[in-house]
């Protein structure tokens, strides 16, 4: 017989992942019901000119990455990890009350509206982290590296 574990960060973070899933999924069926038109189309910029630090680290000796670069990039992640921990927790908060003002009835518009904003700009904050991570390790690349990791990322398979 398994013992059923009564924890409040336990049930705190199955509620805020829930919430976060619910919330995934209005978004998703919303964009999927918007006209073609409106979608982008065409290849995607940011996939296409930076490199995730995975596959700068994977593939540094196919690339000569040196002790210098290989240094910066993992203490960039690290600095980009303990952030990403950071916001995590404002956005679990920020699911949190949000799926709370939304159990009110009636709803009040403009509190639930805030906690929406909250939500949306800790996603932010988290994508912008990203994009400043990924940048900065391309500044760290030569133009040699990034063409090779370009060359490895479009062979198939992968």
């Amino acid at each position: 017989m398994i013992a059923k574990i009564s924890c409040p960060k336990i049930k705190r973070a199955r509620t805020s992942l829930l919430l976060c899933l619910v919330l995934f999924s209005a978004c998703a069926s919303l964009f999927a019901q918007q006209p073609q038109a409106q979608q982008p189309q065409g290849p995607d910029p940011v996939a296409e000119n930076l490199f995730p630090p995975d596959l700068v680290l994977s593939n540094q000796k196919a690339i000569g990455l040196d002790d210098t670069q290989r240094n910066f990039i993992r203490s960039e992640v690290l600095k980009a990890q303990t952030r990403f921990t950071e916001l995590q927790f404002q956005l679990q908060d920020a699911m949190e009350a949000l799926g709370a003002a939304l159990k009110q009835d009636p709803v009040d518009d403009a509190q639930a509206l805030a906690q929406l904003d909250k939500v949306l700009n800790a996603e932010r904050e988290i994508k912008r982290t990203q994009i400043a991570l990924m940048v900065r390790i391309k500044n760290k690349l030569t133009p040699d590296q990034q063409s090779r990791l370009r060359q490895l990322r479009s062979k198939p398979g992968d």
